[in-house]
This record gives C-alpha cells, structure tokens and sequence, in this order.
C-alpha cells in the first residue's frame, strides 16, 4: 500500500465520525498530516466511500475464521447423525538408549 493511500485510509476512519467522505475533506485531512495526496486518489476513495460505507466495513471486520465466541462458549457441533471420528492412536516413541550401552561415559 502506498503512503498516498494509507494517508486517504486513515482520513477515511478519522472522517466517518462526521460521516464526511469526500474528496475535499479528504485532502484536508491528509494535508494537515503533512502528507501529499493527489486529488485523484482522494477523489477515487471519495468513489469508493460512497460506495461502502466505512462504518459498515468496520462493523463487518472477521480476524480470522476460527475466532472463539464471545463468552468463551464452546462452538456447538453439527448435528448431522453422523458420530466423531475417533482420536488417532497414541504414537510409539523408541525407547532411549543408555549411556552405558554406548561403551562410554561421561568422564570417560
């Protein structure tokens, strides 16, 4: 992302306070920030903004897909009739070899 339009991405969230999304306030914004933005980047976010508004993007933000539910309740299974696979076996680890086995010790 360039820096014009992260500097438009944050008038935007600054903005839709007031919900002003157009491309003067924009620049105004991103002015007094001391970034330069050309008046056809913020008029292309002024564009999208009309579109979407920022507040229902912000309402609608996922972090992930397996984000746990409020509360801290367990997610409820499917009930599809069809029972839980059951777990993998417990796996086998060799068994560790002495140190006398080897023919020497420590100190050796």
């Amino acid at each position: 992302m360039s820096t014009q339009q992260l500097a438009c991405t944050y008038a935007a969230l600054i903005l839709s306070e007031n919900h002003k999304s157009d491309a003067a306030s924009l620049l105004a914004v991103t002015k007094a920030a001391g970034v330069d933005v050309s008046v056809g980047m913020a008029h292309a976010f002024s564009a999208a903004l009309a579109t979407v508004g920022v507040e229902s993007a912000l309402k609608n933000i996922s972090f992930g897909a397996g984000a746990a539910p409020a509360g801290g309740a367990a997610p409820v299974a499917a009930s599809s009739g069809a029972a839980a696979p059951a777990p993998p076996p417990p796996r086998r680890t060799a068994p560790e070899e002495d140190d006398d086995e080897m023919g020497f010790g420590l100190f050796d």
